[in-house]
């Protein structure tokens, strides 16, 4: 981490025409270089060499506090600390970590949350207070508004879900401290998050941190004795555990963007997008789909049981993010298996509790573009938002029109690889259209994208002729993207004026490859 964050990077032109900086928080970076087209080579990072002597051999690794734990992993300035957000709006640990820190008089951290949420708007203290350098992590609300105004000391980083996988086992980010919040655990660091008072289902975006960070610290508020069982975490990675009587709040596991829509517009995007799985044939007997977060998305669900009945057939499988919807599905037969990743409601962390059918998953066998596969290229169709789309296909998900940075990447990059990716959303948002002749900012290329579904019509990317054969003729309201456009702009009254941006990098967008995709520029 580069102690001289001010100093100004020098800019590349990446293969998506994008500036980018090439440094980034005092690291060499590589610029997008296209699909497929970077392989780097060499060996997956590791963690040090620990022996069992310096543990107890009773198993009990429990210490009094946060604090006490911090000090014996050896919390110095600089260092980094990841956090995960199973918990979502509802977490308490990941803020409590960093205000122990602050306390400490510990300095110049790297945040590396998974993601980040209103509730964690405190941080931004710790960020004016020096405590914390920057974070390198989705960011949505308030820490996001804070860093596109340039505020952070160091420059903030995007990565999917999958991307930041990939950057823990490339070596590209070094863990110092992991805490992972683990609503069952017991006192070897055995953890589970599909029990306890405080579930949340599945631990998938820790993985990684418990299996490469330098020290891990579980934290429980569920204390439960050994073997806590399943483990989504496994014991023999943990050095430290501590109880807390409370981890967070699960009941606010639900947001505004896993919500099903109520919204009429939406809901007959919704509709669409059903439609349009069964006119182009990819819903068939053992089809597989994904509805990331997000209400239109999810609703489309409730269009597609009907369809699925009348003919009889179900999937193979279903990807979450789970909500009751898809617990619905899997209850009444209509799917064999939920491969969840991130439990996204209060009935889908019962299901995975209960249902063997219900799968807890991580990045790793989900996401992970720099492994031997990974299961986002297995399914048929994924159903996800977006900010903006512009006549190329290529959609933003990250900022506004406006440039401001309110939202986080999720595993939205990664399911790009589905086999259509299907982008479903509202034609305009505050009478400002979503279909634009370029994105504000790039986080997938238009190549990846298949179809964009809104209100008013249905938009097929040239480049995929077999769907375009497929729906001739057909009742869906299919027209060219930039027709579209010009609807939407003569329904909007005209094209609005960009918004201005300074040219000073305020975080950068990562591709699922670790290459640098597009630059967020303070506003």
């Amino acid at each position: 981490m580069s102690s001289h964050p001010k100093l100004a990077p020098e800019f590349v032109r990446n293969a998506a025409g994008r500036l980018v900086p090439s440094v980034v928080n005092g690291v060499p970076q590589v610029p997008f270089m296209g699909v497929g087209k970077y392989r780097p080579e060499g060996r997956k990072a590791a963690p040090p060499i620990r022996t069992a002597l310096d543990y107890p051999a009773n198993g009990d690794k429990r210490l009094p506090n946060i604090e006490a734990a911090l000090r014996k992993c050896g919390l110095r300035d600089g260092m980094t600390i990841s956090s995960h957000h199973h918990l979502r709006d509802g977490d308490h640990v990941a803020l409590d970590v960093l205000q122990t820190v602050a306390r400490m008089g510990v300095k110049n951290l790297r945040w590396f949350p998974s993601a980040s949420f209103p509730s964690q708007a405190p941080v931004i203290e710790l960020m004016k207070a020096g405590v914390v350098h920057h974070i390198e992590g989705s960011m949505n609300g308030p820490l996001g508004d804070y860093c596109t105004q340039g505020q952070m000391a160091g420059m903030g980083v995007l990565r999917s879900h999958g991307g930041r996988f990939q950057a823990i086992q490339d070596g590209e980010v070094h863990i110092d401290i992991a805490v992972i919040a683990a609503p069952s655990a017991d006192m070897f660091g055995n953890a589970d998050g599909s029990h306890g008072k405080s579930a949340c289902g599945s631990l998938g975006f820790a993985l990684a941190d418990s299996m490469y960070a330098d020290r891990v610290v579980v934290v429980t508020d569920d204390l439960v004795p050994f073997p806590c069982v399943p483990w989504q975490i496994q014991g023999n990675n943990v050095d430290y555990v501590v109880e807390v009587a409370s981890i967070g709040d699960p009941a606010k596991i639900v947001s505004g963007t896993t919500q099903i829509t109520r919204s009429p517009d939406r809901l007959r995007i919704s509709e669409l997008v059903a439609q349009f799985l069964k006119v182009s044939g990819i819903l068939r007997d053992g089809f597989s789909f994904q509805a990331g977060a997000g209400g239109i998305a999810l609703a489309f669900v409730q269009y597609l049981k009907p369809m699925m009945k009348e003919a009889g057939i179900a999937a193979s499988f279903v990807r979450g993010g789970s909500t009751k919807v898809l617990v619905e599905l899997l209850q009444e037969g209509l799917t064999k298996y939920i491969l969840d990743g991130q439990t996204f409601d209060l009935d889908a962390v019962r299901s995975m509790a209960e249902n063997p059918h219900h799968v807890a998953t991580s990045p790793f066998t989900s996401y992970n573009y720099h492994g031997k596969g990974n299961f986002a290229s297995m399914v048929d169709a994924c159903i996800l938002g977006a900010t903006e789309v512009d006549v190329n296909f290529n959609a933003n998900v990250v900022t506004h029109s406006d440039g401001r940075l309110l939202h986080g990447i999720g595993g939205w990059q990664n399911c790009l690889a589905s086999r259509c990716t299907i982008l479903a959303l509202p034609a305009f948002r505050d009478r400002i259209p979503v279909v634009v002749d370029e994105v504000t900012t790039l986080t997938g290329p238009g190549e990846l994208v298949d179809v964009i579904v809104t209100e008013r019509a249905i938009a097929i990317n040239p480049r995929r002729t077999d769907l375009l054969a497929t729906v001739k003729g057909s009742k869906l309201p299919i027209c060219d993207i930039r027709e579209l456009k010009k609807e939407i702009e003569m329904i909007c009254g005209g094209i609005p004026e960009k918004a201005k941006r300074s040219d000073r990098a305020a975080a950068v967008v990562k591709w699922v490859d670790g290459t640098v995709l597009d630059t967020v520029w303070a506003t």
